[in-house]
């Protein structure tokens, strides 16, 4: 009989009840213990999906207050000295503070530096590690959850993160071999295994994701070696891994005494066959073959047809999962009681997908009989889903066959830096703001008043142009050299655009964590892309009429678009990207057209996109200098030209990021102390850059002499004339009284800085 199981399940709740028990306790409304009990009932809940799915396995350990490294962070004792740890234990305080710089009490902490998990847009707090560096158990956060689904008849695996990919995704405070720790790490992750043993734990999942990277030798020996030492007669150990092909790894990971290898069959299914082969005798298989990273519904009888010979082959042997955890979907579609009932048919949130292996286990192990009216509905919206006409356009691809027809390069920068300097006349260490000012509840109201009917479009307009010119009004207050028209009409960046463009569609619930509280709900693409009126040229033509200084136009790039929505299945994902960049060079243009002489054209999502595989990633980088190429080169040299990137490791894409030839980027720089810059040390980056020296996700205030300092450290690597100064990301979370005081010691750093710059 097939085994079912589930790596992971969203863990903010339905209805994103962990956001707002979270928000409530960091402002002091609820308790801990009212906290406890809210994600206790989502815990619940999850289980309960799981279990009335017909799942076999429930994770435990998959649900988090923040992020799940950094619950292995807190269990594992790596707690920075600047955080306070009472009794050996981690409080909710000392999480907190790790995380985002500060709990409901206590102080205020520069917190741990968050990051890209892999090339999803969910954002991990990074482990910092030292060479002497300690390990104990230090949180009982896990053993707690497993005796609660013990407690509720729940038959459950256990979820935690590898010791390899652990100390991988780490940084340390200077460099040394990260694998001259694994000795200590190994001793606490023996005494996990203990511990469940105790409590009954027949199976562990050990997430080892770093295993589709291109690993270096000693980490393949590490591989080797940590098994050997961890292995366990009692304990049953499934390594997973996901987010693609095991490739070069393949051999030995299949050698691994382990009990269970999981694969990702989604994006790799190429790999099977050899795994197969590959793996020890009387190992179990799991295939990930359900997409835990996009919402459509699965093709029933094409992946039995995939199956079956596996089934075949393997037997008892073979387990059933979605390709990586749910945490990257959306949690349940029957909330969506508003979507277009066509398009709703066509996709599966991670309630339904749990539904779908089920199906599939039981097609294969009782004959396809079994599930003869899911499969037989399943095939009838197949088919209606490929012959919809609403899916193409034939004029988007008459438009794309041309492209070759349009400028895609620009003249050299130096040429344009000399005529954009004489129509924007920027003083040394320009300032600036990345785009967003912050949303308060009164401009969420006007949208939502809008959606509900309470308020007509052309009140709506006029409230958000009163909004705006709120909006400038404080940026000539704070002596900004540079605006930005606060983007108060827009719910999220990708979400706005998204809303404009035909081959969109937005659910109402379809909501997943970046990180902590931060939920996004991306928009799902379904068809061919294209504009069909202009999307933002009315705000900031009103926002520049406001002001003689320059008002920064602000669009959100294609590969962000594309990376942070669900994308169609039924197109290459170039062809897509290409649909969405054509559409903004027509708003990219309008906007110069509108009198806007500086545009960003943001691409926080630029490094996310980059294939884990080596071998891959020069042609993905290619493709996305050309799409960025598309958006941009429309305009004259006198338009200058900004991207946005943010809370991503840049430095082995450096050049990359040169060819892209926008006129300034802007980059993360504070929370990583300028780390970023070490890309800067062995590589003249030709144009500008506007340095993030304010951390928008903190709620520290950086003080003048901290971003001066910065700024400072930064000049020694970058020319000053380069140098722009801004935060490192929008500031629509923020409150006002907080950005108030951080721009404001942003403009005066600047300012002091420029006297002394002057002076010498």
């Amino acid at each position: 009989m097939i085994t079912t199981h589930s790596l992971g399940f969203p863990r903010i709740g339905a209805h994103r009840q962990l956001k707002f028990a979270l928000e409530a306790y960091w402002k002091g409304e609820i308790n801990e213990t009212e906290l406890a009990k809210k994600g206790q009932q989502i815990r619940h809940e999850n289980w309960g999906i799981q279990a009335n799915s017909g799942l076999d396995w429930l994770p435990v350990g998959d649900f988090s207050w923040y992020d799940h490294v950094l619950d292995m962070t807190t269990m594992l004792g790596v707690i920075p000295s600047r955080f306070k740890v009472k009794n050996d234990q981690v409080d909710f305080a000392t999480y907190f503070q790790m995380a985002r710089g500060q709990a409901p009490y206590g102080d205020k902490i520069r917190p741990c530096e968050m990051t890209k998990w892999f090339d999803t847009n969910y954002h991990y707090i990074v482990p910092e590690l030292n060479q002497a560096q300690s390990f104990q158990l230090s949180s009982f956060k896990l053993f707690d959850e497993i005796n609660e689904a013990h407690a509720l008849g729940y038959k459950v695996k256990p979820v935690i993160l590898g010791p390899l990919s652990y100390l991988w995704l780490s940084k340390t405070n200077f460099p040394f071999d990260k694998l001259s720790l694994l000795t200590r790490l190994i001793k606490v992750y023996q005494e996990i295994f203990t511990k469940l043993l105790s409590l009954g734990i027949k199976w562990i999942q050990i997430d080892e994701p770093i295993l589709v990277l291109d690993l270096p030798e000693s980490w393949r020996e590490a591989f080797v070696k940590t098994y050997h030492a961890i292995e366990h007669e009692k304990l049953n150990i499934l390594l997973t891994t996901y987010f693609g092909g095991l490739g070069e790894n393949l051999e030995f990971t299949c050698q691994l005494p382990v009990t269970g290898l999981h694969v990702d069959a989604v994006r790799s299914f190429e790999q099977i066959s050899k795994v197969v082969e590959k793996l020890r005798p009387n190992v179990i298989l799991s295939l990930g073959i359900i997409d835990g990273r996009n919402v459509w519904k699965i093709d029933l009888k094409r992946t039995l047809h995939k199956l079956k010979p596996l089934k075949q082959t393997l037997e008892d042997k073979l387990w059933i999962a979605g390709s990586c955890s749910f945490l990257h979907c959306p949690v349940d579609l029957d909330t969506e009681i508003t979507l277009d009932k066509e398009l709703k048919q066509w996709l599966a949130f991670s309630k339904q997908k749990t539904r779908e292996i089920v199906y599939l286990a039981k097609a294969l192990n009782e004959g396809e009989d079994a599930i003869a009216d899911v499969l037989a509905e399943n095939q009838r919206i197949i088919r209606e889903k490929q012959h919809s006409s609403r899916i193409h356009n034939s004029e988007v691809k008459k438009r794309c066959k041309k492209i070759n027809e349009l400028k895609l390069e620009r003249n050299p920068y130096a040429m344009r830096r000399k005529l954009q300097q004489e129509v924007l006349k920027l003083p040394l260490l320009p300032t600036t703001t990345v785009g967003s000012f912050p949303q308060t509840s009164s401009i969420r109201k006007l949208r939502s008043d809008l959606k509900n009917g309470m308020l007509n479009i052309v009140e709506y307009e006029e409230c958000i142009r009163q909004e705006i010119q709120k909006v400038i009004e404080k940026q000539e207050k704070l002596g900004l050299d540079v605006f930005v028209h606060g983007e108060s009409e827009r719910s999220d960046m990708v979400e706005y655009f998204a809303e404009q463009l035909e081959g969109f569609i937005l659910t109402t619930n379809g909501w997943v964590q970046s990180y902590g509280s931060r939920c996004v709900k991306p928009p799902i693409i379904y068809g061919d892309i294209s504009r069909s009126h202009s999307i933002t040229i009315s705000w900031i033509a009103y926002a520049q009429s406001l002001t003689y200084k320059p008002v920064k136009g602000v669009l959100t790039g294609p590969i962000t678009m594309l990376m942070w929505s669900f994308v169609r299945d039924n197109q290459s994902r170039y062809k897509t990207a290409e649909q969405i960049a054509l559409a903004l060079r027509d708003e990219v243009i309008e906007l110069e057209q509108a009198g806007i002489n500086v545009i960003q054209i943001d691409e926080p999502a630029f490094r996310e996109g980059l294939p884990l595989c080596e071998k891959q990633r020069a042609g993905y980088l290619k493709e996305a200098i050309y799409f960025f190429k598309l958006v941009s080169s429309g305009v004259k040299d006198s338009t200058q030209i900004h991207t946005h990137m943010c809370y991503s490791k840049f430095n082995e894409i450096i050049n990359a990021i040169a060819e892209m030839d926008a006129d300034v980027i802007s980059i993360e720089a504070s929370r990583s102390n300028m780390e970023l810059l070490e890309a800067f040390k062995n590589f003249s980056y030709p144009n500008e850059i506007g340095l993030g020296v304010y951390d928008v996700h903190s709620l520290r205030i950086p003080s003048v002499r901290e971003i001066k300092k910065l700024i400072e450290k930064a000049s020694t690597l970058i020319s000053i004339e380069k140098l722009w100064i801004n935060p490192d990301c929008g500031l629509k979370t923020r409150a006002w009284s907080d950005v108030d005081k951080a721009l404001k010691n942003m403009v005066k750093s600047a300012n002091l800085l420029r006297k002394q710059y002057v002076k010498n």
